[in-house]
């Protein structure tokens, strides 16, 4: 089998990358997938707070952090590696991943690439498909729409549409729901995983469920691109 690379990433700040990530990890959980992260929000990562076990800081512009990444890929346990990307990063690290043979890769079917690129609200966002169209030629590429925050998004004409994605094959959206305030923020105080906040036995009924019935929605968008399929083929077959 061979290992897979899930990039979470956007030039924009504050669209929710890392919530995507968290909801990932927990995702492959539930495929029995077993996986492992990488947050790039060096020195302090958000995600290494949620998922402590699972999850590496690294500095993508490093050598020897991209050596921890991708010269593991072959030797580790975990079938995928979720690397989140810090915000203004996503075309530098792709920038690497290319630079370090890592698309050739990709292209050669050695390692299944994909990308998840969440976008802002508004259609200004759009321009960020045009920088990273020369890298994801051979990756599996998804567009995000976080309403987590219960955020508003354009929606784009068909000419408007096709004018950023001449040059970029999508494979998806993916519409990550609503999230009650309170329930948000009381995961965020407690420092959990989401799927950690929903088994716990303290705190409210109420809040669990909330976070029980949204990630249920994650996981059944994430299930409606195949991505367990992508990463796992043999999942087809079960």
């Amino acid at each position: 089998m061979k290992p897979a690379i899930i990039l979470v990433g956007a030039e924009k700040g504050g669209v929710g990358k890392t919530t995507i990530s968290r909801a990932m990890l927990d995702y492959l959980t539930t495929k029995s997938i077993n996986a492992r992260a990488f947050d790039t929000e060096s020195p302090r990562g958000a995600l290494h707070r949620f998922h402590p076990h699972e999850t590496s800081i690294v500095d993508i512009t490093e050598t020897a952090d991209q050596m921890k990444i991708l010269d593991t890929l072959n030797d580790t346990a975990a079938k995928a590696s979720v690397i989140d990307v810090r915000a203004g990063q996503m075309t530098e690290t792709l920038k690497v991943l290319r630079d370090v043979g890592f698309l050739d890769a990709v292209k050669d079917g050695q390692i299944t690439f994909v990308i998840i690129h969440v976008l802002g609200p508004s259609v200004a966002s759009l321009g960020e498909i045009t920088d990273i169209a020369p890298f994801v030629k051979d990756a599996h590429y998804f567009l995000a729409k976080n309403h987590i925050n219960d955020t508003t998004f354009f929606e784009w004409d068909p000419k408007t549409y096709a004018s950023y994605f001449g040059d970029v094959q999508c494979a998806g959206e993916i519409t990550i729901p609503k999230l009650d305030e309170m329930a948000y923020e009381q995961v965020e105080l407690n420092g959990v995983s989401f799927a950690d906040f929903v088994s716990g036995k303290q705190g409210s009924f109420v809040l669990r469920g909330y976070v029980r019935t949204w990630l249920r929605n994650v996981c059944e968008e994430l299930d409606a691109i195949g991505l367990h399929t992508l990463i796992a083929p043999e999942l087809r077959r079960q």
